[in-house]
């Protein structure tokens, strides 16, 4: 069986559509040395991480990088040269492709909240997506949340899709190596405790509430040192409200953005942080949340959509909508050791659970099926 693969997000620096198909690929190299696979990238750091690793993994380059292009044109062209079994794209598939579609739609926020995007990529999203969702062999998506929502919303069947949740990849453990603590803090410039939020900056990632939590509390303390809160995420789409909540709360001296962090630093600032915020407001997965609790970090989320499906009891679930509850929230985690001891603990049990190698097990069975053939692999 020959599968494609569209993995043009790895190199984008765009967190979780890029880390989707990131690990994806190498648990499927992992478990399955049976089949070939063909990998569809753009950025030059994809070739570089996945050419020559695999001997049954082929990587081509189909550009230019616009989905505008590349999907319609390229890649289809592509799809026509060098003909594959089943093609797996995220989102969006080419309009004629062919060979069966396997599609994953993560969330539908752009069909919800079409003013936390803008009004290009909502009007493309729309119109894509649909004509995939309708058009595909089967859809993966990445929690029971988001399963209902496709099929309500798009009036999809029920057994075209296919739920195999995200999870948190190997190198996220709890970092106890105080030099390598003291290097990132030193490399992102942080001093003493921090609240950490990772995430590109957009404005469902609900950012700009979690700032006017953290200037509320730090008004309530005024002569108590707060930790420091530690923004790590790529600038994205609309983040100009948040950088407008960091000046209009003066706590810009209080607050960092790193801007986009190396997968490889990621396990220290989790590690070394007083505690994980993630207020978002509409997520079809939430990963961060997981990566943080697998690295022993006290985690903080919203109670909408997906997050309390993925973090169970072993975080404070607060309203996304409420300054004053984040704030209370953030309080209680700042106070209390017994608490962050006790959602360590919860997280690094609850963390456990979730494995991409049983995820690359779940799609190839999605392949077998959108192909109606049967698939040999190595469990």
């Amino acid at each position: 069986m020959h599968i494609g693969i569209d993995a043009h997000a790895v190199g984008t620096g765009l967190a979780g559509n890029e880390t989707y198909v990131a690990n994806l690929v190498e648990a499927l190299a992992e478990v399955d040395t049976s089949n070939r696979y063909t990998l569809y990238v753009t950025k030059p750091a994809a070739v570089k991480r996945f050419s020559g690793r695999w001997p049954n993994f082929e990587v081509r380059r189909t550009l230019p990088h616009t989905p505008l292009v590349r999907i319609p044109v390229t890649l289809s062209a592509e799809l026509r040269r060098r003909p594959v079994d089943v093609l797996h794209v995220q989102f969006t598939a080419p309009p004629f492709a062919p060979c069966p579609v396997v599609a994953t739609i993560h969330d539908l926020a752009f069909e919800h909240l079409p003013a936390t995007f803008k009004r290009r990529s909502w009007m493309q999203l729309r119109l894509t997506v649909r004509r995939t969702a309708r058009r595909a062999a089967q859809i993966i998506t990445v929690s029971e949340y988001s399963k209902r929502d496709i099929v309500e919303t798009y009036g999809v069947e029920p057994r075209r899709v296919t739920v195999t949740h995200e999870a948190a990849a190997e190198h996220f453990r709890p970092v106890t190596d105080e030099r390598e603590l003291r290097r990132v803090r030193q490399l992102y410039g942080i001093e003493g405790d921090y609240i950490l939020a990772v995430g590109s900056v957009q404005p469902r990632k609900n950012l700009a509430r979690l700032v006017g939590a953290y200037s509320d509390l730090r008004r309530q303390r005024a002569q108590a040192k707060l930790p420091r809160l530690v923004v790590v995420g790529k600038l994205a789409w609309l983040y100009e409200e948040t950088l407008r909540a960091v000046e209009e709360c003066g706590v810009g001296d209080a607050v960092t953005f790193t801007g986009y962090v190396p997968e490889g630093d990621l396990p220290a600032l989790y590690s070394g942080a007083l505690c994980f915020a993630y207020p978002s407001f509409f997520e079809g997965f939430g990963l961060p949340p997981l990566e943080a609790m697998r690295c022993g970090a006290p985690v903080l989320v919203g109670d909408r959509t997906s997050l309390p499906e993925v973090v169970g009891d072993a975080g404070l679930l607060v309203d996304p909508f409420d300054t004053a509850a984040i704030s209370a929230a953030l309080a209680r985690v700042i106070d209390d050791a017994g608490l962050r001891q006790q959602l360590r603990e919860r997280g690094l049990a609850r963390s456990a659970q979730f494995d991409w190698r049983e995820t690359a097990r779940r799609t190839l069975e999605v392949y077998q099926r959108a192909t109606g053939g049967t698939m040999k692999y190595e469990r």
